[in-house]
């Protein structure tokens, strides 16, 4: 019933992405946000700048990088006063290997992580539900969990110097009447008309505000990440491995020769207090799973560095047809989970942020380089393709987190089944992603 309900959700989002309903929900027209302040930013002090990108995480710089390699610069808006490199791992499949390598980081990166083998599934008595190798029924298929930090600093490595602009937090944004720029006005005072913006500023984007998108929604989980290290050399195989129970999952897999990534998720009815002290964290996490079979799990939790201890409440916007604006006003655009936030259930929220980098640079330079396209047509364009792309695997990791999540015996009992009959090509078809661009290169 669980499955029977997941594929009628994903068919209809499917359907839809390809009938004329989306077409008008990315054809509305576009409306004037309520202004702030007037139009006083017009003034001579206003610095004009090409195209400004707001947020310097994964989507903000690889947008950068993307451009850059077209011959454009852009200025990276990022109110933190250094890279924000805290936190553990993100897992990158296929798809989000060959953004990488379009922008010339993916043989660099590679070679400081482990491909991942193939997975297994335990249940929380310790028995063995599946395991299989990922490239089983498709040689192609490429999974490797990536530390933020060195993805961070990788993308960055490829600016110039004075590409990123830290301690530049966003007070006041507007788009003039009569203008085609947007003024921003940062908190110091320092006032920016931007032909373009690009707003990459996470899940909780002021941008998507401004632009009318409701705010994302709690999916009623909260997962515990770190990254344990192992300065003499980590001992695992590179595989995943999965262990399931009654509202509550973990698992672990190596991300390089000396750190393992793991994670705890378990069901909460509130996203909670914030608590960031790492002792505390620490002990949580170990507490949920105290009573499972996973002796490594408790080892790699107290091997876990402070700086890359989190805790995260899930949350996801699911982008309806009719509903939600488009994701662009003017000339400002919204990218990654600044505009489809996903809960990381298939591993798909940073390789979907890498994909929209790629298609929408490539869209804004032939606009930028052409006469016959314009910016707004571009991002009309850039809405269309990724909005098929990213609602189906919204709506998809969401159904599935509540079913791997489900506390109810009977649905765990079916979960269990499914997972036992679970194949590679199942498990990994999402990552199965061609550019446009690739596909008029094949023709």
């Amino acid at each position: 019933m669980i499955m029977a309900l997941i594929s009628s959700i994903l068919k209809q989002a499917k359907s839809l992405s390809s009938s004329n309903l989306s077409t008008n929900y990315l054809q509305r027209s576009v409306y004037l946000i309520p202004r702030v302040g007037g139009y006083r930013y017009m003034s001579s002090d206003a610095r004009k700048e090409n195209i400004v990108i707001v947020g310097a995480g994964i989507a903000g710089l690889a947008s950068a990088v993307s451009l850059q390699r077209f011959g454009i610069r852009s200025l990276v808006l990022e109110q933190a006063e250094s890279l924000r490199t805290e936190g553990s791992s993100i897992t990158l499949s296929k798809n989000g290997w060959k953004a990488l390598d379009a922008i010339g980081v993916g043989d660099q990166l590679r070679d400081k992580f482990l491909e991942i083998q193939g997975i297994e599934f335990k249940l929380d008595d310790g028995r063995v539900l599946n395991s299989f190798g990922f490239k089983d029924e498709d040689k192609s298929q490429e999974l490797r969990v990536v530390e933020r930090r060195v993805l961070l600093e990788t993308l960055a490595s490829k600016l110039p110097p004075d590409a990123i602009s830290f301690s530049s937090k966003l007070s006041k944004i507007e788009q003039c009447e009569n203008a085609s720029n947007t003024l921003l006005q940062l908190q110091d005072g320092t006032r920016l008309s931007a032909e373009v913006v690009i707003a990459c500023d996470g899940v909780w984007s002021p941008m998507a505000t401004w632009m009318g998108f409701r705010q994302p929604k709690y999916a009623g989980h909260i997962a515990f990440r770190g990254l344990g290290y192992f300065p003499e050399g980590q001992p695992y195989e590179p595989k995943v491995h999965y262990t399931y129970g009654r509202g509550l999952r973990a698992g672990f897999v190596p991300a390089s020769k000396t750190k393992v990534y793991w994670f705890v998720i378990r069901n909460s009815s509130s996203p909670g207090p914030r608590i960031t002290d790492p002792s505390i964290l620490r002990q949580e996490a170990k507490e949920l799973i105290s009573d499972w079979p996973v002796a490594d799990m408790l080892n790699l939790i107290n091997l876990t560095a402070d700086d890359t201890l989190t805790k995260n409440p899930l949350y996801d916007r699911w982008l309806w047809p009719l509903i939600s604006p488009p994701p662009f006003c003017g000339k400002t655009v919204l990218l990654g989970d600044a505009w489809h936030p996903m809960t990381p259930n298939i591993g798909q929220g940073a390789c979907c942020a890498l994909e929209d980098s790629i298609v929408l640079t490539e869209k804004l330079v032939d606009a930028m380089k052409s006469k016959h396209i314009s910016v707004e047509d571009a991002f009309k364009a850039y809405g269309s393709e990724r909005w098929s792309r990213v609602f189906p695997l919204t709506v998809m990791a969401n159904r599935v987190g509540a079913l791997l999540q489900s506390e109810n015996k009977l649905i765990c009992s079916v979960r269990n089944i499914l997972m036992s009959k679970l194949k590679p090509r199942t498990m990994t078809r999402h990552a199965n992603y061609e550019f446009e661009q690739s596909k008029r290169d094949r023709r």
